[in-house]
């Protein structure tokens, strides 16, 4: 599912439905795997059985309200990761969508198509090599204390991340702002 609030060039759910690695969805509803980051529920290899996995492309700095409301039942957060992409290049769960796509596959057993997914990115090669010990790890976990374990083993943090916070912006004719002093004017 697209929100459209990333740049449309830098857009990876954009580019994968280009490429025929994805289809485009109007809602979550009906979908097996939910990608929700801020899911209290950690994506295991079990939820393969699930089905399918949906993903909402957001702005990383608006995702907390696109996800305030919650995925329900089929929620899924992702276990710790490094971004290989150019945009969040080696921080920690701060996935474009391709690499999010890409990771639950491979998490859930769908290694083909993880691969596949990637593929068509000059960088997606980097996202495998910064996470391939923990993507294996994760792919054998049975349960999310597997998955802390190897998140600390890797030195990656586990849990959710927090939302981010939006920063505030005056309104216009605020009076908290400044008074630019008023211009002189020159005689000729």
């Amino acid at each position: 599912m697209m929100v459209g609030q990333d740049d449309p060039k830098k857009c990876t759910a954009a580019r994968m439905v280009r490429l025929g690695t994805a289809s485009e969805s109007r809602s979550v509803s009906g979908a097996g795997i939910v990608l929700d980051p801020f899911s209290p529920r950690v994506l295991l290899p079990r939820d393969g059985r699930m089905g399918s996995v949906c993903a909402v492309d957001c702005s990383w700095r608006l995702a907390g309200a696109q996800f305030g409301a919650g995925t329900g039942a089929s929620g899924r957060r992702l276990p710790p990761l490094l971004a290989g992409n150019p945009v969040n290049y080696s921080r920690a769960s701060l996935l474009s969508t391709a690499e999010a796509v890409a990771a639950a596959l491979y998490i859930t057993g769908s290694r083909e198509a993880a691969m596949g997914v990637l593929s068509g990115f000059r960088w997606g090669h980097t996202f495998y090599e910064l996470n391939a010990g923990p993507l294996e790890e994760y792919s054998r976990a049975r349960d999310e204390a597997d998955v802390e374990r190897a998140a600390q083993e890797f030195g990656l943090p586990a849990g959710p991340p927090r939302p981010r916070r939006q920063r505030r912006r005056p309104a216009t004719g605020s009076r908290d702002r400044p008074r630019r002093a008023p211009r002189r004017r020159r005689r000729s």
